[in-house]
Order: C-alpha cells, then structure tokens, then sequence
C-alpha cells in the first residue's frame, strides 16, 4: 500500500524544511554549538513543529536518533502518572553512544493538566545533565509559568501561499497528475497554511483525477459555496426573513456536508461584502459569529447554535 503522502514528503533535512527561516536558522546555531536549551515550539497545526523536533534527533543524534528520542502525545497521556513514571524514566538515563543530552518530545503539551504541567516542571530540573525537552503547543497561553521561563519559545506562523505551492508542484511533478492555478488556491484558502491538510486533500484528489481542478477540491474539502453563504446571510439580515434563511441553511450544510465549525467562518468571510448593511451592524454580526463558534467547540448543539445565529442577525438590532 503507498505511503501516507504527510509522512512520504516530511522533509528529511533542515534544507528541505518549508518557512519558518529565522526558527531554522537559530535551531541549526544551536545544535552547531551543541548548546541546546529546553524549547517550546507554539503555532497552529501543521506548520512543522512535530517536523523539526525530528529533524533536530537526527542531526544530533544520526543512526541512533530512535534511542535518544522519545515522543509522547499529550492530548492522549496527559495525567501526571505519564509525567512520573513514562518520561521521568526514559530522562533519568544517559544517552546511548553520545555525551548529548536525549530529546524529549511533549507533543500537544497544552493539553497537559496542570499538575501534570507542575510535575513536569520540577523533571525538566532534575535531568538537565540527561535530557532536553521540547515542548509543542497550539495554544501557548495553556502552559504554565514556570514551563515558559524554563524554555526558549519559537512561534511558529502559518505558510504563505508561495512555499505552499511550491510543495504542490513538486508533489505534483513525482506523483504524475497535474492541478491548476484556481485549485492551488482554493486549497490555500481551506488549509490556511496547515501543510499536513494540503498534503492530504492532494492526495484524495489524485485518487479520483489526474488533473485537478477546483470542483475536485471541493468535493473533499467541505467548503462552503461563498454565493450560497450570501444568500443565507442576505435572507436573513437584510430580507430579514428566518425561516428561508434557516431552510437555505441547512439545505447547503446538507448538501455540502458541512459542519458548524465550517458553516460560522464563512460567515465571517462573507459578512464584509454585504450591500446594504452598515458597518456598525457587521461588527455586531461579527461578535455574534464568535460567540456561536465558542459555544459550538465547547460542545453545544451546532444546529441549534447556527438557528439562534440566523436568528441574531434577523433582528433589527442584530
């Protein structure tokens, strides 16, 4: 079976690795130097984080980089027993064929309970002589104080639009199937820079044709049509009417399978091109579409989080 095209194109060496230059550039002084101090790597999904904790056992540790390394998911094992016996053991130990210290890598370590973020500060001071850890974090403001000022924060940014392509053409050129200018794009606007989402919808769009073009694209990427968005958002906030806005609504999340988390962004994007309505009522509505996506990722009913939404902007007040 082929190889998952995120794991077949991860870059093998720091030259091969998209963006972030000023990040690559001082990680390779430091590992030149040997000088490596613990690190926290902060930034969206896909931007490489994962990638250059990689990147950084290998050149450190050549062949033998599986033995000094350790990866551990912390949206998985986030509890403190993981922080007490899984890591604590593996720091504890020198490691094999190199005076270096081993690399530990606490990947989605925001998601790591307070006390397991305390425990794993007083490790991180205990094994100094032994081990480095490195830190990987969506949302940096989950982690606790005293893990920040142990570490040396690299903010990691979405990819623009000409490494993104780049990556495409070169995919493109080894897997054999062609993609156009209207595609590429569409794909950077549903990725939003996220590498490992591009790598995947290229793959399932090869599957189905060897020259890609937009329809492809949104087939798989559950987008939402942006006239469609219009329409509902004009139905509801100028025509002010409800009901048909609700009844469009759901007859594109239907057809489209979309989700809330989908549907709330596009609002958002469509809600400044509006004719019609002033600029005070679109900062209202653009209030009311961040609350609605909060209270959807915190696990309330989508459906009934984008009715009360309609139902927001259907109002003269908004």
């Amino acid at each position: 079976m082929p190889n998952i095209w995120t794991e077949k194109y991860r870059p093998q060496t720091f030259d091969e690795f998209a963006g972030q230059p000023v990040i690559i550039k001082r990680i390779k002084a430091m590992i030149e130097q040997q000088n490596m101090p613990h690190l926290i790597f902060c930034g969206p999904a896909g931007v490489g984080k994962t990638t250059l904790a990689l990147l950084i056992a290998k050149t450190m540790f050549g062949e033998q980089w599986r033995q000094n390394f350790l990866e551990t998911n912390a949206s998985s094992d986030r509890g403190i027993d993981v922080i007490r016996n899984q890591i604590k053991e593996f720091a504890r130990t020198k490691a094999v064929g190199t005076d270096l210290p081993k690399i530990l890598l606490l990947d989605e370590s925001d998601a790591l309970t307070r006390e397991a973020q305390q425990a794993l500060r007083r490790t991180m001071e205990s094994y100094t002589k032994t081990a480095r850890f490195i830190l990987s974090a969506n949302f940096f403001a989950k982690l606790i104080d005293p893990l920040k000022s142990r570490c040396v924060v690299f903010k990691f940014k979405p990819l623009d639009f000409d490494h993104i392509d780049t990556i495409m053409d070169k995919i493109s050129a080894k897997e054999g199937f062609t993609i156009d200018d209207k595609a590429k794009q569409l794909i950077y606007e549903v990725s939003r820079g996220d590498l490992r989402r591009v790598e995947n919808m290229l793959q399932t769009a090869s599957t189905i044709t060897k020259s890609i073009e937009v329809s492809h694209i949104q087939e798989i990427a559950s987008k939402a049509e942006p006239e469609a968005v219009k329409e509902v958002l004009e139905l509801a906030a100028i025509s002010k009417n409800f009901s048909d806005a609700r009844k469009k609504l759901l007859r594109v999340m239907m057809s489209e399978g979309l989700s809330g988390l989908d549907v709330v962004p596009a609002f958002q994007k469509q809600i400044w091109g509006l004719d019609g309505v002033d600029d005070q009522k679109k900062l209202k509505m653009i209030q009311s579409c961040a609350e609605a996506e909060f209270r959807i990722v915190e696990g309330a009913d989508e459906y009934v989080q984008l009715e009360a939404l309609l139902a927001n902007f259907a109002q003269s007040d908004v």
